[in-house]
C-alpha cells in the first residue's frame, strides 16, 4: 500500500513538471492561448554590451525623464552602459566620432560607456518621455558632466 501511495504522489508531481516542460518546449501550445495569460512581447533591444560594473553588489536604478521642446541634456559620459527606451516623442542623441542618433517612442538604445554625449529634443512642439535603467556599484553618480 505504501509504495502505491509513493507512486502515486510521484505521478501527481510529474505530470505538471512534465507539462512545464512540454510548455517550455513549444512555446505555450494552449495554455499560452488562454484568455487572461499575458506573455511579454518579443525584445525591443537585445544587445551584447561591455563596461559593465564587476563589483560584488549592483543596483539596479529605472528612472524617468521629460525633455521639453528645444531641451538637450548636458555634454557628458557614463560609467556603464545605459539603456533608454522612448515612451514619447523622438530622442537625438550625438555620441562623439559618431553619426546623430534618432530614436522614436517605442523603441530603445544603448548608450555606451566612456562616450561623450549630449541628446536633444529637436522638436519645437512635441515632449519627449524616456524610461532610464542601468545597472551600476552602488554609489556611482549617473553622469559625468564633460567641459
Amino acid at each position: 500500500m505504501l509504495r502505491i501511495a509513493s507512486m502515486w504522489r510521484l505521478t501527481q508531481w510529474m505530470v505538471p513538471v512534465t507539462a512545464l516542460g512540454a510548455l517550455a518546449l513549444t512555446g505555450g501550445g494552449a495554455v499560452g492561448q488562454e484568455r487572461g495569460l499575458v506573455r511579454p512581447d518579443p525584445p525591443v533591444l537585445r544587445e551584447a554590451v561591455s563596461g559593465m560594473p564587476r563589483g560584488e553588489r549592483q543596483e539596479i536604478r529605472v528612472l524617468t525623464a521629460t525633455l521639453k521642446p528645444g531641451d538637450k541634456t548636458v555634454f557628458h559620459t557614463h560609467r556603464f552602459p545605459v539603456t533608454v527606451y522612448i515612451l514619447e516623442g523622438a530622442f537625438t542623441l550625438e555620441m562623439e566620432g559618431r553619426a546623430p542618433v534618432t530614436v522614436k517612442a517605442g523603441q530603445a538604445m544603448v548608450e555606451p560607456p566612456n562616450v561623450k554625449m549630449t541628446g536633444h529634443n529637436r522638436s519645437a512642439t512635441d515632449l519627449i518621455r524616456v524610461l532610464i535603467f542601468y545597472v551600476s556599484d552602488s554609489d556611482t553618480p549617473f553622469l559625468d558632466p564633460v567641459q
